[in-house]
C-alpha cells in the first residue's frame, strides 16, 4: 500500500511537471470540458473527496454498454496526491485541457503516418495487375502522387479544403482557418463554397494544430490521387498524368472536401434546411475514394482502352498482371494503414466521443473482412473458382464502403455493408468493362468509385443514432440516425452529395483532362505502349534481368535472361 502511495505521487508530480516545463498550451473550450470539478476558481488544494462529490455513471448506465465514450474515464477515475504542495483546481484544470490537446495532436499525427503508409499498398496492388512490361511506370507514379500532389495541396488545395474550418477543438482551435467564402442561396442561406486561408501553410497559418491538420489531410487526399493512376495504368503518358495529378490535389479534391468537411455547403443542408446532420462522411468514401474513382472514371474514358483489351466485336479480352503476391501483399498493407484511416478521423483520442477509436476500428476491420468474403463467393458460385485478385478488391470494396459510415453504425451494420460492398465490386467491375466498354486494369472505378458511393448512402440508411461526438454533428443537436433508425432526412441529405459527387466533380474532373489531353495528351503513342512504357515513358525497365517473350497462347511471361 505504501509503495503504491509513493508511486501515485510521484506520479502526479512528474505530470505537473512536465506541464509546467513544456509550456503545452490548452484553449478554453477545452477547459470547459473540466467544468463539473470547478466549483470556483479558488486556488486551494484539491483532495479525493472533492472529486466523489462529482457524479459519475450509474451501474445501470454501464451495464447497457457505452457505444459512444461518452460513460468512459470520467472525472472520478482521477486520483489526488497527498503531495507536501496539494494540486490546486486550476493546476488540474490545465493538466487535462494540455493532457487532451497532447493526445489528439499525437493520435492524429500518428494516424496520418499509417495513412502514408497506404501508399505502399496502393503501389503494390496497381504495379501486380499489371503487365511486367509497364511496372516500372506504374510504381513510377504511384511514387510521383505523393510529390505532385502533395505540393499542389501545399500551395492551395489545403487552403480551397479548410480555409474556413475553424473552429476545432481537438486540435487547439485552429482559429487561423477562419475564412470561407459564402454564398446567399436557396432562402438566402448561407452556402459555404471554398476556403480563404492556408496558402502555402504561411501567415497565421504558420500553427501547430494547422499541422497537424494539413498533414492528416493531405495524406487522404494523396490517397484519391492514386487511385487514377491504376485506372489509366499502361497507356497514360507521364506528362499528362503529372498536370492532372497537380488538378485533382489543388482543386477537385479540395473542393468537395470544403463542401462536407470544411464547412460548406453540404455539410451545413442540416442546419440550413433540417436534413438531418446535413451530409456526413466520417472517413471519406465520399470525399476521398468516390472523388478519386469518378477522376479515374473521366481519365480513363478520355484516353480509351489499352491496345487488344476489346475485339472488333466489343467482347474484353482478358489482360491479368503479372504478379498476384504482390497484389495480395499490397491489399494487407493498405487494410492495416485502413486503421489510420478511420479511427484517425476522430482527430482525437481523448474527450467526449473521441474514445469510439475502438467500435470504429472493429467495423472497419470487419466490413473490410465481409467485403472479401462477399466477392469470393460471388466469383466462386458464378466462375467455378475462386478469384484471388477479385478476393482482395473485395477486402478493399468492403473497407471502401464502411469509410463513411465507421463512426456511425454498429457491428452488424458493419458486417451488411462490407459484404454487400464485395458483391457489388464484381458486378460493378462486369458494368464497367462490358457496359461502358471502360479499360480498368486493377478496379478502381469499382472498388473506390461505386462502392464509394454505396459507403456513402449506407450512413442514410445504417447510422444507429448512438455516436456522440461533443453533442452534436455540423452544427445539429444529437447523433447521426439514418432512415433504417427513423430519420428520412438524413438519407435525403446523403443522396444530395451522391448527386453532387456524380452531378459536380465527375463533370469537373471530366473537363480539367480534356483540357489537358488538347494540351499535352493523354495517351502515349501505340509503339510505346506495344513495347510497354518502363523504356519508353522510363528510360529503364522494371525487371532489367529478365526478358519478356509470348507464349503460342498469346500470354507474355517473363524468363530469367542468360
Amino acid at each position: 500500500m505504501l509503495v503504491r502511495k509513493n508511486l501515485i505521487r510521484t506520479s502526479v508530480r512528474v505530470l505537473i511537471l512536465a506541464v509546467y516545463f513544456t509550456g503545452w498550451f490548452a484553449p478554453a473550450t477545452v477547459f470547459a470540458q473540466a467544468a463539473p470539478v470547478v466549483k470556483a476558481a479558488q486556488a486551494k488544494p484539491i483532495t479525493d473527496a472533492d472529486l466523489k462529490n462529482v457524479a459519475g455513471p450509474k451501474p445501470d448506465d454501464l451495464a447497457k454498454g457505452d457505444p459512444g465514450g461518452a460513460l468512459t474515464g470520467t472525472v472520478n477515475d482521477i486520483v489526488v496526491s497527498d503531495s507536501k504542495q496539494g494540486l490546486t483546481l486550476p493546476d488540474l484544470v490545465n493538466m487535462v485541457g494540455q493532457n487532451r490537446i497532447a493526445i489528439n495532436f499525437v493520435w492524429t499525427l500518428i494516424a496520418g503516418f499509417l495513412v502514408m503508409f497506404m501508399q505502399a499498398g496502393f503501389a503494390a496492388v496497381e504495379t501486380g495487375l499489371c503487365r511486367a512490361k509497364n511496372a516500372n511506370h506504374t510504381m513510377m507514379m504511384n511514387f510521383m502522387v505523393y510529390g505532385f500532389g502533395l505540393f499542389a495541396f501545399w500551395v492551395m488545395g489545403f487552403a480551397i479544403q479548410q480555409g474556413g474550418c475553424a473552429p476545432n477543438t481537438n486540435l487547439g482551435g485552429l482559429s487561423p482557418l477562419n475564412s470561407e467564402f459564402t454564398v446567399n442561396f436557396l432562402g438566402g442561406k448561407p452556402w459555404g463554397l471554398f476556403g480563404q486561408k492556408g496558402f502555402f501553410l504561411s501567415g497565421s497559418s504558420y500553427d501547430v494544430g494547422v499541422m497537424v491538420m494539413f498533414l492528416f489531410q493531405m495524406v487522404f487526399m494523396d490517397t484519391a490521387t492514386t487511385i487514377v493512376t491504376g485506372a489509366a495504368a499502361e497507356r497514360w503518358k507521364f506528362a499528362a498524368f503529372a498536370i492532372s495529378t497537380f488538378c485533382l490535389g489543388a482543386i477537385i479534391y479540395p473542393l468537395f472536401g470544403n463542401w462536407a468537411w470544411g464547412g460548406g455547403w453540404l455539410s451545413q443542408l442540416g442546419a440550413n434546411y433540417g436534413l438531418g446532420h446535413g451530409y456526413c462522411d466520417f472517413a471519406g468514401s465520399g470525399v476521398v475514394h468516390a472523388v478519386g474513382g469518378l477522376t479515374a472514371l473521366a481519365v480513363s474514358m478520355i484516353i480509351g482502352p489499352r491496345i487488344g483489351k476489346y475485339t472488333r466485336s466489343g467482347k474484353p479480352n482478358p489482360m491479368p498482371g503479372h504478379d498476384i503476391t504482390m497484389v495480395l501483399l499490397g491489399c494487407f498493407i493498405l487494410a492495416f494503414g485502413w486503421f489510420g484511416f478511420n479511427p484517425g478521423s476522430t482527430l482525437g483520442a481523448s474527450g467526449a466521443g473521441n474514445l469510439r477509436i475502438g467500435s470504429i476500428a472493429v467495423n472497419t476491420m470487419l466490413a473490410g473482412c465481409t467485403g472479401s468474403f462477399g466477392s469470393l463467393l460471388y466469383m466462386w458460385i458464378r466462375f467455378g473458382k475462386p478469384d484471388a485478385s477479385m478476393a482482395g478488391n473485395g477486402l478493399l470494396a468492403g473497407l471502401v464502403a464502411i469509410t463513411a459510415p465507421s463512426g456511425f453504425v454498429n457491428t452488424p451494420g458493419a458486417a451488411i455493408i462490407g459484404f454487400a460492398a464485395g458483391m457489388l465490386v464484381c458486378l460493378s467491375v462486369e458494368f464497367v468493362e462490358r457496359v461502358l466498354k471502360v479499360d480498368d486494369p486493377v478496379g478502381a472505378i469499382s472498388v473506390h468509385g461505386a462502392c464509394g458511393l454505396w459507403g456513402v448512402m449506407c450512413v442514410g440508411l445504417f447510422a444507429d443514432g448512438t455516436s456522440n461526438y461533443g453533442g452534436s454533428w455540423n452544427g445539429v443537436n444529437g447523433s447521426v440516425t439514418g432512415l433504417f433508425y427513423g430519420d428520412p432526412h438524413q438519407f435525403v441529405a446523403q443522396l444530395i452529395g451522391c448527386a453532387t459527387l456524380v452531378g459536380v466533380i465527375f463533370t469537373l474532373a471530366y473537363v480539367l483532362n480534356w483540357v489537358v489531353d488538347v494540351i499535352v495528351g493523354q495517351r502515349v503513342g501505340a509503339a510505346s505502349e506495344l513495347e510497354g512504357l518502363d523504356l519508353p515513358e522510363m528510360g529503364a525497365l522494371g525487371y532489367p534481368e529478365f526478358q519478356l517473350v509470348t507464349l503460342g497462347t498469346g500470354r507474355s511471361v517473363e524468363i530469367a535472361a542468360q
